[in-house]
């Protein structure tokens, strides 16, 4: 079996494998890791070598712990790293370069369309009538997308949307609201194969899934990381917010997931303010008392136009893992309109927390 992980702002870490009577054996642990002293690598492999196949990535990155020598240095490798390599090959996870992938960057859109292309696409990958896909947006009318859970009183002001010609559409997705105005915003969809992710926990593939970019923004001279679970951030505030929906495949069998980032690039924060109801026990935990210092916009550390930073974002996703130009098919499109006028543009979906 074989499993590989790359350590979130770190190295490739590559394991083979065997199992043999419920446990491991025959370990290889490799990569372009630095270890120092050399028989450390020989304590890793020991240390799994015989571990219960089922051991999770806690236990096989305690294993690893205990039989370090002393005084053992990683850079760009983690006990933990090793375990999700391993539990990555017993799932026979897949790897980017594993799969064709097609780019959809097609023209402005109305918000509640890009919510149901979200669905759309995400269920065509899921029954393996598309191949995995990056879907930059493009906005045709400024928006307030608020999470599939979150209570549309709680989040939105709706005087202050009224006067700013703001409409709220909810998305199937998870995690906090999104102010979006065309222009001012880069946001991106991932619609991908669960079989990418297996042998990560929820957390961690939200560091997995966008690790691409982190390497796009640091190419910008963007020192960017990600803060659990679904913030990538810099010195100077907080960029981008993740969000993520898994869809189960026809008949209950594989499916895909859905995982979404929308990025500030030069955003409006006193209207932002207006239209947002962010309270005190939001910004607590991000060590703000300030919901303007939170959000710190693209433009102003690229010194870029927005279209340059979307196209070296996708030239750094293809350099990584190669990328077609593709579009949403006709059929693809009459759903996604139909799915948006149905549901996203509803009352019923709009209002289903109230």
């Amino acid at each position: 079996m074989h499993g590989e992980y790359k350590v979130p702002g770190g190295k490739l870490v590559v394991v083979d494998l065997d199992v043999d009577g419920g446990e491991l054996r025959h370990m290889r642990v490799a990569g372009d890791f630095f270890l120092e002293p050399d028989e450390a690598l020989d304590a890793i492999n020991g240390a799994l070598d015989g571990a219960p196949a089922d051991t999770d990535t806690a236990g096989l990155a305690a294993r690893i712990d205990a039989a370090l020598p002393e005084g053992t240095v990683m850079y760009g490798l983690t006990s933990e790293g090793i375990g999700i390599a391993v539990r990555r090959a017993l799932a026979h996870a897949t790897d980017w370069t594993d799969y064709d992938w097609q780019l959809v960057h097609e023209g402005p859109q109305a918000p509640a369309l890009h919510m149901a292309l979200d669905e759309v696409l995400t269920q065509e990958v899921a029954a393996g009538r598309r191949p995995p896909t990056l879907r930059v947006w493009e906005w045709g009318a400024p928006s307030v997308i608020i999470g599939s859970f979150q209570s549309l009183a709680n989040e939105v002001d709706p005087e202050g949307a009224a006067r700013h010609g703001i409409d709220v559409v909810r998305r199937i997705s998870g995690g906090g609201a999104m102010f979006v105005e065309p222009g001012n915003t880069i946001t991106y969809s991932l619609s991908v194969p669960d079989a990418l992710v297996q042998g990560l926990s929820f957390q961690d593939s939200y560091a997995y899934l966008d690790d691409w970019v982190l390497g796009a923004l640091a190419d910008m001279g963007i020192k960017a990381w990600y803060q659990p679970l679904n913030d990538i951030a810099t010195d100077a505030g907080k960029i981008a917010g993740a969000a993520q929906k898994r869809v189960v495949g026809p008949g209950g069998g594989p499916g895909a997931v859905l995982h979404h980032v929308t990025m500030s690039y030069d955003i409006d924060a006193d209207k932002m303010l207006e239209v947002l109801r962010i309270g005190k026990e939001k910004l607590s935990d991000k060590g703000t008392k300030s919901a303007k210092k939170r959000v710190d916009p693209l433009r102003r550390q690229t010194g870029l136009p927005r279209e340059s930073v979307i196209e070296r974002m996708i030239d750094s996703f293809r350099g990584r893992y190669g990328l077609t130009d593709g579009g949403v098919t006709e059929e693809e499109l009459a759903r996604a309109r139909e799915l948006a006028r149905t549901k996203f543009s509803s009352p019923e979906w709009t209002a289903r927390v109230p």
